[in-house]
C-alpha cells in the first residue's frame, strides 16, 4: 500500500543529499570560525574579509542542496518518511549552526537568535502534537518566505562584518550594514507572523475553535453550496489543464459529489479520469484494494483506509493524482472516537500519499458538501 513510501528504503539520491547537507554543516562552521588560514600558512593571502566570503559561498552551496534533494524526491517518486523527517531537520540544523556562529563572532545579537530558534521549537512541538492526532497542518507561503529571508540575512551577516565600521554612525551609512539589517528585520517579522499563523491554524488541537480547522487549509470553509463546489471544481479542472495533470476520485460518504462537480465543467474530460463510488466495504476491498485487515481492524473511517482508497483509485483509473474521502455523514453511524462528521480525506500521487482528518458540523448534507469541498481543495493544492 502506498500509505507512505518508506518501503523503498532510505538510501535514495535525495536522502543521501540530505545527509550530506547535514555533514557539511560542521564544514561551514569551521570555515567561518576556525583560524584555518593560519593553519595552512595562508593568513597573508586569505585575510578575514576573504575568509568570510568563502564561508558565505559554502553556506549558499549547502542551502542550495535543499532544492536539489526536494526536486529529486518528487521527480523520481522517491518521497520517503525518512526524507520528510530529515529534510526540515537538516534546514534547522544549518540555520541554528549559522546563527550561533554569528553570535560567537559578535556579529548578531543573541535576542535575534532566540526569537528564530524559539519559533522553530514551538512549531516542531505543535507539529508533533498534530501528527499524534492524525492531523496535518498545511505549510503556508509565510513559512517559505520566512526561510528565504532568513537564509539571505545569514549570508549578508556572514559577509557584513568583513566590512565593519568603527562607529555606529559610520555603520548606519554603510549600505551593506543597512541592507543586512533590513533583510534581517523582514526575516524576524515573518518569523513571528508565520508562528502566529501556525498557532491560529493549530488552535483546534488545544480545544479552541472548529476542529475541522486543524486540517489542510487551516481555516473553516465558508458555507458550502453548489456554487462554491462549482468554483472549486472549475479551479481544479483549469489547473489540471494548465499543468497537463489528470485526476481521479474514490468516494464513500459523498457518493459521487466530487465527480459530479468536476464533470459539470466544460473540458473536464481531458483532466478527470473518473471516479469510483465505494460506499460499502466490499467495494472498497474489491475495486480499490483496501486490505481486509484495515477494514476489520481500523475500520472504513480511518487514515489507512483513506490512503488505500486514494492509491487504489489512482492505479485503477491511471491518474496522476487521486483523492479519496471516507467518513460518517450522519445522523447515525457514530463510533467511539469517531463522532458524526468525522471524515478522512487522502491524496495519492506516484510519489507519496497523505491523509487529513476533519470533524465537520451540521446536517448530513452539510457534512457531505464540506467533505466534497475539502477534497477539491486538496486536489487543487496538489496540482
Amino acid at each position: 500500500m502506498a500509505a507512505e513510501r518508506g518501503s523503498r528504503g532510505i538510501w535514495t539520491p535525495s536522502n543521501i543529499i540530505t545527509l550530506v547537507r547535514i555533514l557539511l554543516v560542521p564544514v561551514f562552521v569551521a570555515v567561518l570560525l576556525a583560524p584555518w588560514p593560519q593553519w595552512f600558512g595562508l593568513d597573508l593571502v586569505l585575510h578575514e574579509s576573504l575568509k568570510r566570503f568563502i564561508a558565505a559561498i559554502v553556506f549558499v552551496f549547502i542551502s542550495g542542496t535543499d532544492w536539489l534533494d526536494g526536486y529529486l524526491a518528487r521527480s523520481r517518486g522517491e518521497v520517503t518518511d525518512f526524507g520528510k523527517f530529515m529534510d526540515p531537520l537538516a534546514d534547522k540544523i544549518l540555520v541554528a549552526a549559522a546563527l550561533i556562529s554569528l553570535v560567537e563572532l559578535d556579529a548578531l545579537p543573541t535576542w535575534v537568535v532566540l526569537i528564530i530558534l524559539a519559533r522553530e521549537f514551538i512549531v516542531s512541538g505543535v507539529r508533533m502534537m498534530a501528527a499524534s492526532k492524525g492531523v496535518v497542518i498545511a505549510a503556508s507561503m509565510l513559512g517559505k518566505f520566512k526561510t528565504v529571508f532568513q537564509m539571505a540575512a545569514i549570508v549578508l551577516f556572514v559577509i557584513k562584518d568583513s566590512h565593519a565600521q568603527d562607529s555606529i554612525q559610520a555603520a548606519i551609512h554603510d549600505p551593506l550594514w543597512d541592507i543586512s539589517w533590513i533583510v534581517m528585520a523582514i526575516a524576524l517579522a515573518l518569523t513571528i507572523i508565520s508562528l502566529v499563523d501556525y498557532l491560529v491554524k493549530a488552535r483546534p488541537l488545544f480545544g479552541l475553535g472548529n476542529p475541522a480547522a486543524a486540517g489542510g487549509q487551516g481555516e473553516p470553509l465558508p458555507p458550502v453550496d453548489e456554487a462554491l463546489l462549482g468554483s472549486l471544481a472549475d479551479a481544479v479542472v483549469s489547473r489540471a489543464l494548465q499543468t497537463g495533470g489528470t485526476v481521479a476520485a474514490a468516494e464513500s460518504l459523498t457518493g459521487g459529489m466530487i465527480g459530479e462537480a468536476l464533470t459539470r465543467i466544460p473540458g473536464s474530460s481531458a483532466a478527470f479520469k473518473g471516479g469510483i463510488v465505494s460506499y460499502t466495504n466490499e467495494v472498497k476491498g474489491r475495486l480499490l484494494g483496501v486490505p481486509r485487515d484495515v477494514l476489520d481492524g481500523e475500520g472504513a473511517v480511518s487514515r489507512s483506509c483513506a490512503l488505500a482508497m486514494a492509491d487504489g483509485a489512482r492505479r485503477a483509473l491511471d491518474a496522476q493524482v487521486a483523492v479519496a474521502v471516507t467518513g460518517i455523514a450522519g445522523p447515525g453511524g457514530a463510533e467511539p472516537g469517531k463522532p458524526v462528521g468525522t471524515v478522512w480525506a487522502a491524496i495519492a500521487t506516484a510519489g507519496e500519499s497523505r491523509a487529513e482528518r476533519f470533524c465537520f458540523e451540521g446536517s448530513r448534507e452539510e457534512v457531505r458538501l464540506q467533505t466534497a469541498a475539502r477534497a477539491l481543495e486538496m486536489l487543487l493544492a496538489e496540482l
